[in-house]
């Protein structure tokens, strides 16, 4: 099943013309405030949906938490506090957890009730729902067994104790809950309201009601441009000083730039080029973040099936020269599926990257021997393959730059690109409609299980059946879950099964964030963990 969520929100990879940094130089200095009402917000990305059980995307993910609320929710300082839910108590071996959900209202009048967590919690773990983020549900009490087909969805632990009562029984203590609970995966769904739309449910913002500080309106499902607008019928839209949000998809960075420029857009992300103008300016943010460029392989097709073709492929690009002459944005070389400074371990105080190691860097003479080898095998002198992107142009870049290093380093490769828009990518690659697939993905939590268990890997949990990798993940989740030692000790084995010996995913790069925020916005949140931005707490001076 595709586990494939959060597509960093990246803008172009495109030369600038002559013309266009002339322009930027002039209007460099030019002071433009945003308007009070409307924080206008440029992206690369199209809404995809706004059903929290089906969406694979930033956009989507940024849209449901924006309008759609879950216990918890972000703060300024993207820590999760309560928010649905008033008040919460633990139970002594901090395995079960009852919840109080505030008094409020969907958009259609409904009120907000236990009952729609439950519903939306088992409609995640359902196998027959087919989520992409299903996995997000394997710590509650059973989550892995349900979503597996092997327990009934009546068997996961959470359970509606009256209207306003919320009991959430997990399988083992776990010190992120409240960043899990604070995800689009986790938010409610009025059972009534999504049963009689049926399949047109979050199909745009007419198909779907809303329960948070926003509601969607003017995504028609197809359209490049949406907007969020003041819920009135939010039990803290006292707290809620922005009236509107307008986002607009802008694939061009230039495009970008000069709509920021003139005062049309308040929020820009930056790429190579632009960062090198920009930086240094008011207004001009950089960060590191946890997510990850990474590439799967369809283990279904002869060619990518196969375990030597894999780790050629995942081996045979130098990442140093990607982040380096290509990305140019503070991205860096990444070795394993696990990014560098995530988490540190809560005994020894080591980064999980440091301790897993580097386990696929760019190793030429690797790459062609494993390649040559399965050649030989197949009694062949030449293989081609198919690598699809998404037709932003980051990901037009790397996937240029990933065909002219592969037809270079493996003599007997050739690789054809189709770069198509991120949606159907996202189809393609949920139908086995690749051989080489790329992506960027970025957690919910701070723990390297995602990571491993999740990661954006294309149907992980239907497809690798390696033994030792599912025990170490098992006993990551159980056995081991209250000894830190032993646990990540079962991690790094799990990361080592599914990265260097069976190559099933290759780590890429992990990403930098760089964008340009207008400097009388404040009150805006980020992601820690990506890029996702969080709107109720803006105001503009």
């Amino acid at each position: 099943m595709k586990h494939f969520k959060h597509y960093l929100r990246t803008v172009a990879l495109v030369s600038i013309a002559t013309v266009t940094a002339i322009t930027l130089a002039a209007c460099g200095n030019k002071k433009t405030t945003a308007n009070k009402n409307n924080f206008r917000v440029g992206t690369v990305d199209a809404l995809a949906t706004l059903n929290s059980s089906r969406y694979s995307d930033i956009s989507s993910g940024e849209a449901i938490q924006n309008a759609i609320e879950g216990l918890y929710r972000l703060n300024q300082k993207g820590k999760p506090v309560l928010a649905g839910a008033k008040s919460v108590t633990v139970s002594k071996d901090q395995k079960v957890y009852t919840f109080k959900l505030q008094t409020n209202k969907w958009t259609n009048g409904d009120p907000v009730t236990a009952q729609n967590y439950v519903y939306a919690w088992r409609k995640l773990a359902d196998p027959t729902t087919g989520s992409p983020n299903s996995q997000n549900i394997d710590p509650l009490q059973n989550g892995q067994d349900v979503r597996l087909g092997k327990k009934p969805i009546t068997d996961l632990g959470v359970k509606a104790l009256n209207k306003t009562t919320l009991q959430v029984t997990l399988a083992n203590p776990i010190t992120y809950l409240n960043e899990l609970l604070a995800t689009a995966p986790y938010a409610p769904q009025d059972e009534a309201y999504v049963k009689k739309q049926g399949q047109a449910y979050g199909t745009s913002a007419a198909h779907a009601i809303y329960n948070g500080p926003f509601k969607v309106t003017e995504w028609t499902g197809t359209n490049d441009k949406w907007a969020f607008v003041k819920n009135t019928k939010y039990w803290d839209a006292k707290s809620v000083h922005i009236n509107k949000i307008s986002l607009t998809t802008v694939k061009s960075e230039s495009t970008a730039a000069n709509l920021y420029q003139s005062g049309k857009l308040d929020f820009i992300d930056l790429d190579n080029e632009y960062v090198k103008q920009y930086k240094g300016r008011s207004g001009y943010h950089v960060r590191k973040i946890p997510a990850i460029g990474y590439l799967n392989f369809n283990t279904k097709r002869e060619a990518t099936g196969n375990v030597h073709i894999r780790r050629a492929l995942a081996t045979g690009f130098n990442k140093t020269q990607l982040t380096k002459n290509v990305l140019q944005d503070g991205s860096t070389p990444l070795n394993g599926i696990v990014p560098a400074n995530f988490v540190k371990n809560s005994v020894t105080g080591e980064d999980f990257r440091k301790y897993s190691g580097n386990l696929v860097p760019y190793d030429r003479a690797y790459a062609q021997k494993e390649f040559k080898e399965r050649l030989k095998e197949l009694g062949k002198k030449s293989l081609t393959l198919e690598f699809l992107s998404a037709d932003t142009p980051e990901a037009k870049a790397v996937a240029e730059f990933m065909q002219s290093s592969y037809q270079k380093n493996l003599p007997g490769l050739k690789i054809s690109v189709r770069e198509v828009p991120l949606k159907q990518r996202l189809n393609f690659g949920h139908n086995y409609q690749f051989d080489i697939i790329y992506g960027i993905w970025s957690p919910d939590y701070q723990d390297p299980y995602q990571f491993i268990t999740d990661g954006g890997a294309y149907h992980l949990n239907t497809d690798y059946k390696n033994p030792t990798y599912l025990k170490d993940v098992a006993d990551a989740n159980s056995t081991y879950a209250t000894n830190p030692t032993k646990r990540w000790a079962a991690l790094k084995d799990a990361e080592y099964q599914i990265v260097k010996k069976d190559a099933f995913t290759a780590p890429v790069f992990q990403g930098a964030y760089v964008y340009m925020q207008r400097p009388s916005v404040k009150g805006l949140a980020i992601d820690p963990n990506g890029t996702g931005l969080f709107f109720r707490d803006v105001t503009i001076k």
